[in-house]
């Protein structure tokens, strides 16, 4: 039967679609194998297109992202499949049963790859295999090396449509390791997050350059973080209001990363903060924060779409007070100040450089 596979969000752009040939490769060498009622659990599945296509194994799907939720419930739906079938588990659950095999749609981040891995390793036996797909055209030795951390058996199948599938057999005696990486902001200072969390090994430049321009008033109350990553932002302002003996506001922070929100959990103080795993702004009131900032993304593994970001400016009108403010970096050949009229009557530029341009929109409403 073939299956109506949606991407969510939905895009403009034809030529995003909600699965690639690394998808099918991996679908249908599997069941070629015909495995017997196999424990199977799949990770990397951003659409659900494995998940419906192998709903009656009743497979366990890891869920990195809110948006991977949603699409997956969707795809569900409107094929008529029961939500039930598939089991759901975060990517620092452990697996509660021995798996028999893992399909795994290896990620850009290799940290999360291999965050991928790890989790599988707490929960095989000698006989657990793993298919890993990939495009070929973006194949790294250090895939094989994290490969050959978990596994004595590391194959390469061979070449269709432009993918390939790795097949990881006879893992390795278990041995804990660190999933937590730190970020030196000073010689004192630093920051943790999960592996295969954005900007892993030092503060992203963009993020950078906000940061040293960014407006902040003592009078606001409620702030949000938007798109927060390790919570990196919240933090810095967090650090000012209390430099400035200011009293601390009220602040959110939202990403629809999983691992983001839990690394952002390590790194904020207890009180004042609320922590919101979502790809929208839709359980927040009209009219509700005085600050909206962010670096918003337009990279989702190997695709560029700015449409997620146009939509983060719809949204972030609609929830700010009026004379509210909206700041965010963005790189220059984004040209998003166009966009930013269309939403925000009143948009100054804050600062800019060779790459980026900082933005402050302000609600008239």
């Amino acid at each position: 039967m073939m299956l109506n596979i949606q991407r969510y969000p939905k895009t403009n752009n034809k030529s995003l679609v909600a699965w690639n040939s690394a998808d099918e490769y991996l679908l249908s060498y599997f069941l070629k194998q015909k495995y017997e009622k196999p424990k199977i659990i799949l990770q990397g599945d951003r659409f659900g297109f494995l998940a419906c296509n192998l709903a009656s194994y009743n497979p366990t799907s890891v869920i990195a992202y809110k948006s991977q939720e949603k699409a997956l419930q969707i795809n569900l739906e409107n094929n008529d499949l029961n939500i039930a079938v598939i089991n759901t588990i975060n990517p620092l659950e452990d697996i509660t049963e021995i798996i028999d095999i893992a399909l795994v749609k290896i990620p850009k981040s290799l940290d999360l790859f291999k965050l991928y891995l790890y989790q599988i390793s707490k929960s095989t036996n000698e006989d657990t295999i793993v298919l890993a797909s990939f495009m070929t055209k973006h194949f790294s030795k250090n895939i094989l090396s994290i490969a050959n951390e978990f596994y004595e058996g590391v194959e390469q199948s061979l070449a269709w449509k432009k993918s390939r599938i790795l097949i990881l057999k006879k893992p390795k005696l278990f041995i804990e390791k660190s999933i937590i990486s730190s970020i030196k902001l000073s010689s004192d200072e630093e920051l943790r997050q999960y592996c295969g969390v954005f900007s892993a090994n030092n503060v992203d430049y963009a993020t950078q350059f906000l940061l040293e321009n960014i407006k902040l008033n003592k009078l606001d109350s409620r702030i949000l973080d938007l798109a927060s990553g390790n919570g990196i932002i919240a933090y810095n302002i967090v650090e000012k209001y209390n430099s400035n003996k200011w009293k601390t506001p009220e602040i959110h922070l939202l990403d629809d990363s999983f691992l983001a929100i839990e690394s952002s959990v390590l790194n904020m103080p207890k009180n004042n903060c609320s922590y919101h795993f979502n790809d929208d702004m839709k359980e927040f009131k009209d009219k509700y924060f005085d600050l909206i900032v962010t670096n918003p993304p337009f990279h989702f593994e190997y695709e560029i779409n700015t449409e997620i970001s146009v939509g983060f400016f719809k949204q972030a009108h609609r929830c700010l007070n009026t004379g509210g403010r909206f700041q965010l970096v963005f790189n220059r050949h984004l040209n998003y100040k166009q966009l930013l009229r269309r939403v925000f009557k009143r948009v100054e530029l804050v600062a800019e450089n060779s790459k980026f341009v900082v933005l402050e929109c302000y609600s008239e409403n």
